[in-house]
């Protein structure tokens, strides 16, 4: 009787390695050539069993265990579902995940795709309950190193901040970073007293960025500040030489740079509720129409406004009315709202800017001029007049009016607004002179 020797199916196997910190990563032999040997000597001993490596490396250095976004890993999640993998070898479990259910997301992939997982040093199966049981148990006490690691770094972080050490993370303007520690920079100290000094003349973040930003002053990554980068340093208690963790300062071993009256100035405006410095920012803030708007009779409507409680409330008033001058048309309103005159302007403006015969006017107008704009860059400086707009402080915004309505017309009908259509030209070069200073550089 013939008798045939039942052929041995081949098993395709990958090796995975990972390693979570990066240090010993340049080394001729690192940690992830260690697995990779051990890896490969087991297939080599299961070679009768049909195993056979596959020529496509799976690694991951640098990589925590605690998360699935990890490229070796992704590739070769994506290979299985290929269907080009029948075993996944590890050198230990923890070394595909350090989290239970991540874990538990994997193994349904392998399951799915008819996949088993292989652990060099943990001897196990998943096909089988067995199996499965010691899988879970082995990666539980995995995920509770993991968190029992990430409990002693915290301890360690909080017990070293307390001492009024530096953790690293942030180097604040003011600073810089030696041995490991914050050691004052003389001429960034001087700027930043020079913002918390002024912040207590203007009262106002705002104010303040716009002072800063005209005059180029950037933050230590060279970027422009805002109002908010000045909150965050005006809120920094770094400064005043604390070290601060979870909320708590502590003192700390680098030199403050602001005296502790000098903070509390500082924070003794920001204790004022925000409305009310608002409103006083508001009272300063010039009225975007003076000078422009008038009566259908002539009469010049100047601003004025009045307060009840903590509000205040704008309005646009005739000369009439101040000189209690009789109308000489009764139907025409004497006293208008501020807000709603200005929205109805700036919606004219915005209108204006997005009709294509301006588009046209401003191209041919610059190019008579000599400039050397390109017309694609007008016409988007034109489209995105309306997102510059809403970056600008009142002061700007108040000049570009000024250069784009010649005069509104207060009528028993509502408003006449006459833009100044030439003067476009003159605000879309304004605006893009500064792209084209930061091409040149």
């Amino acid at each position: 009787m013939d008798q045939r020797a039942t052929p041995i199916r081949r098993q395709r196997c990958a090796i995975y390695t990972r390693k979570s910190s990066e240090e010993g990563l340049e080394q001729e032999f690192n940690s992830l050539h260690a697995q990779r040997d051990a890896c490969e000597a087991y297939i080599a001993s299961q070679r009768s069993e049909g195993w056979v490596l596959v020529r496509d490396q799976y690694d991951d250095g640098g990589i925590s265990g605690g998360t699935l976004e990890r490229p070796g890993l992704k590739q070769l999640l994506a290979d299985i579902e290929d269907g080009l993998i029948d075993v996944v070898v590890v050198y230990k479990i923890d070394r595909l995940s350090r989290s239970l259910m991540d874990f538990s997301k994997l193994v349904e992939v392998f399951d799915r795709n008819g996949v088993t997982f292989v652990s060099v040093t943990q001897s196990f199966n998943t096909t089988t309950s067995m199996g499965r049981l010691t899988l879970n148990i082995l990666l539980s006490f995995a995920q509770f190193e993991r968190e029992v690691t990430a409990e002693r770094i915290r301890d360690k972080v909080c017990a070293s901040r307390m001492k009024g050490m530096w953790m690293g993370g942030y180097v604040p303007l003011g600073y810089d970073v030696k041995d490991r520690k914050l050691v004052v920079n003389e001429e960034e100290a001087a700027a930043v007293r020079g913002i918390f000094e002024r912040f207590v003349e203007v009262g106002s973040a705002t104010v303040l960025a716009r002072e800063l930003r005209r005059k180029g002053f950037r933050n230590k990554q060279g970027t422009l500040v805002d109002k908010g980068y000045l909150y965050r340093v005006l809120m920094n208690r770094v400064y005043r030489g604390d070290a601060v963790h979870k909320g708590t300062a502590y003192p700390g071993e680098h030199q403050a740079i602001i005296n502790e009256r000098l903070w509390d100035q500082v924070h003794a405006i920001f204790r004022e509720s925000p409305r009310k410095r608002a409103n006083n920012s508001r009272a300063q803030a010039p009225a975007l129409l003076k000078g422009l708007i008038f009566t259908a009779t002539g009469a010049a409507m100047t601003p004025s406004s009045t307060k009840k409680g903590v509000r205040r409330y704008r309005y646009y008033v005739s000369m009439d009315v101040i000189k209690n001058r009789e109308p000489s048309d009764e139907g025409i309103p004497r006293r208008l709202p501020a807000d709603l005159v200005e929205a109805a302007v700036v919606t004219e403006l915005r209108r204006v800017m997005r009709a294509p015969s301006i588009t046209a006017q401003v191209i041919a107008h610059l190019a008579r001029e000599g400039h050397a704009f390109a017309e694609a860059d007008v016409i988007s400086a034109l489209q995105t007049f309306d997102d510059v707009w809403g970056q600008l402080f009142p002061a700007e915004q108040t000049r570009i009016v000024q250069l784009l309505v010649r005069r509104v017309t207060v009528t028993s009908e509502g408003l006449v607004i006459d833009v100044r259509t030439d003067g476009v030209s003159g605000v879309m070069r304004d605006m893009m002179a500064p792209r084209k200073k930061v091409a040149a550089e």
